[in-house]
């Protein structure tokens, strides 16, 4: 049988295009539906515009968000069950970034006297620090737990009205970490940061993600574990007031333009629009962790989510 070359080759080039255009399509496919963590047809819902400038979601075993109003010194619960929300303790050392320990407490950034507190049930509180080498802490701000009870946070300087001093007695912004039994915190991040704020934690914890808002950059950390900070990367560009991570290890960072959600590259994939001015800060809360919980301004909103949050995550 006589082939024409010619012919031949062209059907070869031909059907290699074909394979490419069915290849790229399907990978475009893979790609849209890999980033579709949003719930299907699921908008923001408002909980709630009754507080003055609300921050540091942190969520119980139960799926409860417990968040502040700083102004106006206090902490709010958000009921899971009932979508409702109440004060669930005032005064509350200026509380700003939440999280609960491993044993329940909840951990406060008490930024009035420049203190970590932890919180039993009971209201029972006790501070872990309120020192570095004997000098007032700049003001914790973020912080987040490891397997072990370790607390990393992070200490920049934001002038308070309630302070009587106006000058910051730490030299520099850093990213404290405070051992499991232990009373006096160790440096584990002393980059020359503007503004150290926002930090999570992988799910398996040898990441640790912080945020210099100030500066427009998030790193990543590898954790050892010793609790040390070893081979810090730029993530991206943005910084962030707080973050979360979630089951995918995509990191959500806040800020003027509401939530922006990176995947573990540090590429962006999903823009969340808030309507309000700042966003501050984001957990995931409610039944599985599925329920993206916002805090933004005066307001408080919750978004059903495709993915998860991992803090309680088997």
């Amino acid at each position: 049988m006589k082939i024409n070359i010619k012919l031949f080759k062209t059907f070869l080039g031909f059907k290699h295009i074909i394979f490419f255009i069915v290849l790229c399509t399907s990978c475009n496919a893979q790609n849209k539906k890999s980033n579709q963590i949003i719930g299907d047809g699921a908008e923001l819902v408002l909980i709630s515009n009754d507080f003055e400038f609300t921050e540091g979601p942190a969520t119980d075993k139960e799926g409860n968000v417990f968040f502040t109003d700083q102004p106006n010194d206090r902490i709010l619960k958000w009921d899971a069950k009932t979508n409702l929300v109440s004060e669930y303790m005032k005064p509350s050392g200026r509380s700003n970034g939440l999280y609960f320990d491993n044993n329940g407490n909840l951990l406060s950034a008490a930024d009035k006297k420049n203190e970590l507190w932890r919180i039993k049930p009971n209201k029972e509180v006790t501070v872990l620090v309120d020192n570095y080498e004997h000098k007032k802490l700049n003001g914790p701000n973020d912080l987040w737990v490891n397997a072990t009870g370790g607390i990393y946070f992070t200490d920049p300087y934001y002038q308070r009205d309630w302070w009587s001093h106006k000058k910051p007695q730490q030299k520099e912004n850093r990213v404290y970490y405070l051992a499991p039994n232990t009373d006096k915190p160790i440096i584990v991040s002393n980059d020359n940061y503007v503004q150290p704020n926002g930090l999570i934690g992988s799910k398996d914890g040898r990441k640790l993600y912080v945020a210099d808002q100030a500066d427009n950059k998030t790193f990543v950390f590898d954790v050892q574990e010793n609790g040390n900070l070893t081979n810090r990367k730029l993530f991206t560009t943005m910084g962030s007031d707080g973050m979360t991570i979630d089951n995918k290890g995509n990191i959500y960072l806040t800020g003027t333009d509401g939530v922006t959600v990176f995947n573990v590259d540090g590429e962006k994939i999903q823009q969340i629009a808030v309507p309000q001015g700042w966003t501050a800060n984001v957990t995931f809360g409610g039944k599985n962790q599925k329920k993206l919980f916002i805090t933004a301004m005066s307001s408080v909103y919750t978004l059903e989510m495709n993915v998860q949050g991992v803090r309680y995550a088997n």
